[in-house]
């Protein structure tokens, strides 16, 4: 029973690397293995949500009114939502710039500087072709056709 919450909860211990982490969760119907694997969906959410704010500069904006940073969230999004699209076109993974030891994968900075150099090259035309129509905003209309 965990008090400050005044209903019953169920904790799992678990080894990670030198340490004991608990996970904490008040579905006492889940075994210990869904436990551990929804805790492990959870952290690749918020491992999301930090390349959002960290990678992309979701977290120095200067907008106030609601509109405008729900705006600006979205544009931060739909930015992340590019780069992964472009790291699942890629033929090979990229090189993992900063090696950590037991990690294989890439990280989205590396994607991010792949994606900038190639933005970079005047070759970028054949990967994001010119519309036959000039549209009202190119840009975002380039944005939302990659997206597609």
């Amino acid at each position: 029973m965990l008090k400050t919450m005044k209903c019953p909860v169920r904790v799992v211990w678990v080894f990670r690397t030198s340490r004991y982490v608990a996970l904490m969760t008040t579905d006492l119907s889940l075994s210990i293995e869904q436990i551990i694997e929804y805790y492990g969906a959870r952290w690749k959410i918020e491992a999301g949500f930090k390349e959002i704010k960290q990678e992309i500069g979701s977290s120095k904006t200067q907008t106030k009114t609601p509109d405008a940073v729900s705006n600006h969230l979205n544009f931060c999004m739909m930015a992340a939502t590019l780069i992964w699209v472009y790291a699942d076109r890629l033929q090979d993974a990229p090189d993992r710039r900063h090696k950590i030891r037991g990690r294989s994968s890439f990280a989205f900075s590396d994607v991010r500087r792949i994606l900038a150099e190639a933005a970079l090259n005047p070759d970028f035309q054949s990967i994001c072709p010119r519309p036959v129509q000039t549209p009202q905003n190119p840009f975002i209309k380039v944005l939302l056709r990659m997206v597609a």
